[in-house]
């Protein structure tokens, strides 16, 4: 079958799609398009008879700083994208269209780099990829399973009488309840991702607009009425996602607020009947690495995958592509 492909910029002009994926819904565009240093682009893939086969979003971040100074725009692209079921055969040729329309269309802002990540299988759509001038890094991501044994069944005891300790210190995590715990919240996430160039922290209006979806629960942790961490989790297709997780670890050493955090998104996830949750970033697969270690400490496995990368200087795409070549 053709397909031909439209991209749109409006959330006015986006044709009636059915939103299974959160990662792609109309529902998330309209809260990039309506923030500031923020927007989204629809590919959206049409049959012959005008019907939609299925739709792939990329989210676009304006980037700047004084210390360092940059200032710059990214692309970012989370999962396959959303198909109708009975497209589902052919979404890799589908998502291999819509890619490339997209990557020409975002020539246009212009991104310094646009990366693709959450992919179901590594070598999905992989010489699209190629086709369109993207190059892989080898990534990683942690999954743990609910569906077969409780939570308490994977992890340590160690650890469950030290996230018991730190309950009977008064340490608790709840969903934000108020913008004041929501700005509490994304203070300390602020302070954690400030010298990290390479993640994008959404701005604070965006991640109060989230708060307000059924999708996505802002949950805080919680020490004598004062917010000591907390995460981000996305509910999509079955799954949970941890999007952001940070906490005043150094400061409340002896409460393990990170630990506490991450254990009750988990036991959310598990009481809610989620499949899994995954930890949508641990990281490059280096042989060690202290996050990845703690997150792999819940009793999840690590999974392998590609990112695809693709910069706009063409020079530097070429040799980061000869680089990286798998």
């Amino acid at each position: 079958m053709e397909y031909h492909i439209k991209t749109y910029t409006s959330g006015e002009e986006l044709p009636k799609m059915t939103s299974r994926n959160f990662f792609h819904s109309a529902t998330l565009f309209n809260v990039m398009k309506e923030t500031s240093g923020e927007s989204a682009c629809m590919a959206v893939a049409f049959t012959s008879d005008g019907n939609v086969a299925g739709h792939l979003m990329a989210m676009i971040y304006n980037r700047r700083s004084w210390l360092p100074p940059y200032i710059y725009s990214e692309c970012r692209i989370y999962g396959e994208g959303d198909y109708e079921q009975e497209y589902q055969n052919e979404k890799e040729q589908i998502f291999g269209l819509m890619l490339h329309h997209l990557t020409r269309k975002l020539r246009r802002y212009p991104c310094l780099y646009i990366e693709v990540s959450g992919l179901p299988k590594k070598m999905f759509a992989y010489r699209f990829f190629r086709q369109c001038s993207y190059f892989p890094m080898q990534w990683q991501e942690v999954h743990n399973s609910l569906h077969n044994k409780s939570p308490k069944d994977r992890i340590t005891s160690k650890r469950i009488q030290r996230i018991q300790r730190a309950k009977e210190n008064g340490v608790t995590t709840r969903e934000a309840s108020s913008k004041e715990e929501i700005d509490r919240f994304y203070d300390i996430l602020k302070a954690h991702y400030r010298m990290n160039l390479r993640h994008h922290l959404p701005s604070r209006k965006q991640i109060e607009r989230m708060s307000e979806l059924a999708a996505v629960k802002i949950f805080v942790t919680v020490y004598k009425e004062k917010v000591i961490g907390g995460s981000i989790c996305v509910y999509n297709e079955g799954n949970a996602y941890l999007w952001f997780q940070a906490s005043k670890r150094k400061t409340y050493p002896f409460l393990h607020p990170s630990m506490v955090t991450v254990w009750n998104a988990i036991d959310y996830a598990y009481k809610h009947n989620y499949a899994h949750i995954i930890f949508m970033d641990v990281g490059l697969p280096f042989k060690r690495s202290v996050y990845r270690d703690f997150i792999l400490s819940f009793g999840g496995k690590p999974v392998g995958t590609y990112r695809w990368f693709r910069i706009s200087i063409r020079l530097f795409n070429k040799i980061l592509a000869w680089m990286y070549k798998e």
